[in-house]
C-alpha cells in the first residue's frame, strides 16, 4: 500500500506516526512539508479528503498563528489557507494519505484507521501511553 506522510521531523507525534507505519511494515513516502512548503490546491485537496477545514487543520500552538491574528473567529478559511502557504508550520501534523483515506493523525493512534496491518504490540505513543497492547489489540479508542 502506498502511504504518504506529511511530516514534521521536529514533532514527537509526527515521528511517532512515522515509526508506527514503518514498524507495521510499510515504506512510506515522507514529505518534510517544512522544507517543501505547501500549495493552495494541495492543501485544499488534503483537507477535503480528510474532512477538515483550514481552521480545523490550523496549528495553534508553537506556531505564529496568534501573532498573525489567525485565532480570531472573524478570519476566513481563505485567509488561513493563504497564511498556511506562506508559513508551512501553520499546518497541524502529521497528515497521512493512503488508499484507505486521508487523516490528520493527531493523536498518533489515528493512523491505525488507515493501515491494513498494524505493528506487533505492545506499541506506545510518544508520551508512553499504549496504543496497542501486548496482543496487538487497540487500546484507548
Amino acid at each position: 500500500m502506498n502511504i504518504v506522510i506529511h511530516h514534521n521531523p521536529r514533532c514527537g507525534t509526527s515521528r511517532n506516526v512515522l515509526q508506527l507505519v514503518r514498524d507495521a511494515g510499510y515504506d512510506p513516502v515522507v514529505v518534510d512539508y517544512l522544507e517543501t512548503g505547501w500549495t493552495r490546491p494541495q492543501l485544499l485537496a488534503l483537507f477535503a479528503a480528510a474532512g477538515l477545514t483550514p481552521r480545523m487543520a490550523l496549528r495553534t500552538t508553537k506556531s505564529p498563528a496568534a501573532e498573525l491574528g489567525l485565532l480570531e473567529e472573524s478570519v476566513s478559511d481563505s485567509d488561513i489557507l493563504d497564511q498556511m502557504v506562506l508559513h508551512s508550520i501553520l499546518v497541524n501534523r502529521p497528515i497521512v494519505a493512503c488508499p484507505r483515506g486521508v487523516k490528520l493523525c493527531r493523536p498518533s493512534g489515528r493512523v491505525l484507521d488507515l493501515l491494513d496491518t498494524w505493528p506487533a504490540g505492545p506499541w506506545a505513543k510518544e508520551d508512553g501511553t499504549l496504543i496497542l497492547d501486548a496482543d496487538g489489540s487497540r487500546v484507548g479508542e
